[in-house]
């Protein structure tokens, strides 16, 4: 069997470019390992009504209006501006940390406790707040999530977050915030719509059977197109405990409370997903949902979520990176593929101008300028 366009994954990235290539005609065929599409953009209905997202929280932000009026193509969003606090020492602060508590702990004049050109991720944190804010909120937090001493971190990893003079409550800014009114599985089986789609297909499985004509486009990991044959990268995920309470209303102040303090227990978060729902439908419900995520070093590619932010698995990154350049007709792309965490609007950026390279006939282009 061949098809023009074979494309390995239904994630964001994959099932973009399948919507693109396939609203400028051409021929696509989507293989998925698992039996639903998305990736882990999924999420499902509890018996008691309350949405959970089966893979983490994803809230959906962009400042793009192309990409905002991309995504209402295929369902309607509510307004939702994440909120997250940090539980430190007995109460819960706001996350990123406000200035009116940075100033509360470390005083009016604090001093950022690095200067200079920061070489790791902790000496990046510490060149924008007071160590004594690092050590309650960062810290720990990253080391529960990576496994590893903060100094051991690529500085970059830094940027996910910052430090504001304000008291603004909300995770981000951007104009564009909400989360899809059919939830996110409605929302990509949406964008698959008239698309061709084999679930519970592992292309390793049929790749001598079912075949590209002009692109294979590969969404999984990079070092497992290779079958991992100079080493494996590393990657990190998170075991979910579900706990349903009935009988109450909410549990916790927002959606999402960071755990820093390992005495408090091994996960790095708790989520209440009836704060992430509509107001009204959350108040019709009686009881909540919690759950709580602990990071892991996953076997299983499916449990695949984080990139690992270190020098070694960037350098094997690349020597996988250089390979897969020269194979004709061969693009391997997305969070996996390149090895690099995307929030939703950046995946789908990133794929828009990959399709867009591909029917311009200009795909060599692509990874100089990943």
């Amino acid at each position: 069997m061949k098809v023009d366009y074979l494309i390995v994954g239904s994630g964001l990235t994959g099932a973009t470019i399948a919507r693109l290539l396939k609203d400028a005609g051409r021929e696509v065929l989507v293989l998925e390992k698992r039996g639903h599409v998305g990736g882990n953009v999924h999420d499902q209905a509890h018996p008691s009504g309350i949405r959970v997202h089966t893979y983490g929280p994803h809230y959906f932000r962009t400042n793009s209006e192309k990409i905002w009026e991309y995504v209402n193509r295929f369902s309607s969003f509510y307004k939702f501006e994440a909120v997250v606090k940090t539980y430190v020492d007995g109460d819960y602060q706001n996350w990123p940390v406000s200035g009116r508590y940075i100033r509360q702990v470390a005083g009016e004049k604090w001093e950022k406790g690095f200067q200079g050109e920061p070489r790791n991720f902790e000496e990046a944190s510490l060149a924008m707040m007071p160590r004594v804010i690092y050590e309650k909120f960062v810290k720990c937090y990253s080391e529960k999530q990576w496994g590893l001493p903060a100094s051991s971190l690529s500085a970059s990893l830094a940027r996910r977050f910052d430090v504001r003079e304000d008291d603004d409550p909300r995770l981000m800014r951007h104009p564009h915030q909400g989360i899809p009114v059919d939830g996110y599985a409605g929302f990509m089986s949406a964008m698959l719509s008239g698309i061709s789609v084999m679930l519970n297909t592992d292309w390793f499985d049929v790749r001598h059977v079912i075949k590209a004509r002009k692109h294979l486009i590969f969404t999984g990991p990079i070092d497992a197109y290779f079958r991992n044959d100079i080493g494996r990268l590393v990657y990190r995920g998170q075991v979910r405990k579900h706990t349903y309470i009935p009988d109450v209303g909410y549990v916790l102040p927002c959606g999402q409370v960071n755990n820093p303090d390992p005495g408090h227990g091994p996960h790095i978060r708790t989520l209440e997903w009836k704060h992430m729902m509509p107001a009204q439908l959350a108040a019709s419900i009686l009881g909540t949902v919690l759950t709580t995520e602990a990071t892991i070093t996953p076997a299983n590619e499916n449990s695949y979520e984080y990139p690992f932010p270190d020098e070694n698995n960037a350098e094997l990154y690349n020597q996988y990176r250089k390979r897969a350049n020269i194979i004709p007709d061969l693009l391997i792309c997305g969070r996996l593929g390149e090895y690099r965490y995307y929030d939703m609007d950046q995946a789908i950026e990133r794929a828009m101008y990959i399709a867009d390279s591909i029917l311009d006939n200009q795909h060599s282009i692509i990874f100089r300028a990943a």
